[in-house]
């Protein structure tokens, strides 16, 4: 067991994650190699009486820890079972790994719009990505989870246990996941890419999205972003200093031109890379950023996007706005609004769309990003009906985000498996206090 105290080489490094906006102090990091290094790692922990925290590559940070943290970017195995349509993989490794060794047996996982980010983090908080519409949530797709709970032991836990319908979908404070088990499809390929409107046409392409959207098959995921461009050297030229509407498209048929055909109609586009593409190539849809930086966000799920909604849309995060943030809205709906075969935790699945609000945090902190981010969901209010834990990022009251988040009868039962398997919290989570 590598275990780093502040102040020795390659403790910052290994503290580091991909969100720089919560700091993090721990007392002890453990950088581990392998599931016995985790359980090692839990009971010095407790031997100590230290809090336990784990972090793979930071991205879904929402509060530091001055405990024990338990670093797996070393844990990075994927192994991809091809008959069986399955992958175990390592609680460090990306996605991106895991597209690469599903890809060339013809498979394909249920990742998100990053390559880079980590498997275990994106399906135990309920992420869905770019195959949602037709497979549901990652997930829903969860076969088995190596997991050390507090008592510093190694479990495999299946569906029909407590701890496995806790941990898909309720994400942390049950202890430390070192191995995930899920299910691959069939897909080698698929036709994606973006379709990008000037500033002008803004309002235009989100209405015609709002429209065309509605009517979308289950084999068709769909995002809109809206992004205010800086006018800065290292900024492609088309979108220098441009705020612009940019439409998502991830499609499993063969038609793709056809269907989408009504939003190339809708306005002149600055940019059009849609096109059939290896699935292993779909990180390229939304290309986002890869440089750790900081950032807040938060989210809200709605019944429906009316004009109303739209204005309120375009008025706190369209061209004009006085702090616009990036904003995107996905297209909810489809096997989304199934419900799984292996069901953990439960999400606000009857929800047309989620729009989402994400937003650098400069020099004036996350008071000013909160208060931007306040104006558009409270004109957002008589229509929201939720919110999804995979898209609240940065430090958020735990209160809030837990009864927003989960059902009164969830979060009930998500405490009271907290309270028997964690009694002594050696895995802090504010969220299930109660």
């Amino acid at each position: 067991m590598n275990i780093l105290r502040p102040g020795q080489d390659g403790y910052a490094e290994e503290v580091a994650g991909f969100q720089t906006a919560v700091p993090s102090s721990p007392a002890v990091v453990v950088a581990a190699e392998s599931a016995e290094d985790v359980v090692a790692a839990v009971r010095y922990a407790t031997a100590h009486r230290l809090s336990v925290a784990v972090q793979a590559t930071g991205h879904g940070l929402t509060a530091g820890t001055d405990g024990l943290l338990v670093s797996t970017r070393r844990m990075t195995c994927v192994e991809i079972d091809a008959d069986a349509k399955t992958a175990r993989v390592e609680a460090g490794a990306r996605w991106e790994a895991v597209l690469e060794a599903a890809g060339k047996h013809g498979l394909a996982p249920l990742s998100g719009s990053s390559p880079d980010v980590g498997v275990v983090g994106y399906t135990l908080s309920g992420g869905f990505g770019l195959m949602a519409r037709r497979y549901g949530r990652a997930a829903d797709h969860v076969r088995a989870l190596d997991v050390v709970t507090a008592d510093g032991e190694l479990r495999r836990v299946e569906p029909g246990s407590d701890l496995f319908w806790a941990l898909c979908g309720g994400r942390d404070g049950f202890g430390v996941v070192t191995a995930i088990e899920f299910g691959l499809f069939p897909v080698a390929g698929l036709y994606g890419g973006s379709l990008t409107f000037d500033t002008a046409d803004v309002p235009a392409a989100l209405r015609a999205w709002r429209t065309w959207s509605a009517a979308a098959p289950d084999t068709l995921t769909t995002s809109l972003a809206m992004i205010q461009y800086p006018d800065l050297p290292m900024v492609p030229e088309p979108l220098r200093g441009r705020h612009i509407a940019q439409v998502r498209i991830a499609y499993l048929g063969e038609d793709g031109d056809e269907l989408v055909a009504p939003l190339r109609a809708a306005a002149p586009t600055l940019a059009d890379t849609l096109r059939p593409m290896p699935f292993t190539e779909s990180g390229s849809i939304a290309a986002e950023p890869r440089q750790p930086h900081g950032y807040h966000g938060t989210n809200v799920t709605v019944s429906q996007l009316n004009d109303a909604m739209l204005d309120a849309v375009l008025e706190h995060a369209g061209p004009g706005a006085a702090t616009p943030p990036v904003l995107i809205v996905d297209r909810l709906g489809g096997a989304l609004a199934r419900k799984p075969e292996t069901p953990g935790v439960g999400w606000d699945s009857s929800a047309e769309y989620v729009v989402r609000a994400l937003s650098m945090v400069g020099d004036d902190g996350v008071a000013a990003v909160r208060r931007a981010h306040a104006k558009l969901f409270d004109a957002l209010a008589p229509w929201t009906t939720g919110r999804l834990l995979p898209f609240v990022y940065g430090e958020h009251a735990p209160a809030e985000v837990a009864e927003s988040v989960f059902s009164a009868t969830d979060l009930r039962r998500l405490q009271e498996i907290k309270r028997r398997l964690d009694a002594g919290n050696v895995f802090p989570a504010p969220h299930l206090a109660g």
